[in-house]
């Protein structure tokens, strides 16, 4: 299944806001201590969201507090790039 987005439109924010996160792991101390390596000092809240049927799956809310579209976009990737996290959302 491919989802299009037709709209040329930019995501307007304005900074600081509320940003979150949906963090797919295996475990979730994996996920917490991912999220430690990546938001260092930064505020945070952490909810458990859902365990997959199988149980082979986590998923995490991360809720923060971003200063910009750079600090928004770099905390996605380094979250994606964790070899803890398995998906971010």
């Amino acid at each position: 299944m491919e989802i299009l987005n037709d709209s040329l439109q930019k995501l307007e924010l304005s900074y600081p806001c509320s940003w979150s996160y949906k963090l797919i792991g295996y475990e979730k101390e994996a996920i917490q201590k991912a999220i430690h390596d990546v938001v260092l000092a930064m505020e945070y809240d952490l909810v458990h969201s859902h365990v997959s049927k199988s149980g082979k799956y986590v998923s995490m809310n991360l809720d923060l507090v971003i200063a910009n579209e750079e600090e928004r976009n770099f905390i996605y990737e380094a979250l994606k790039a964790h070899q803890n996290i398995k998906m971010v959302l």
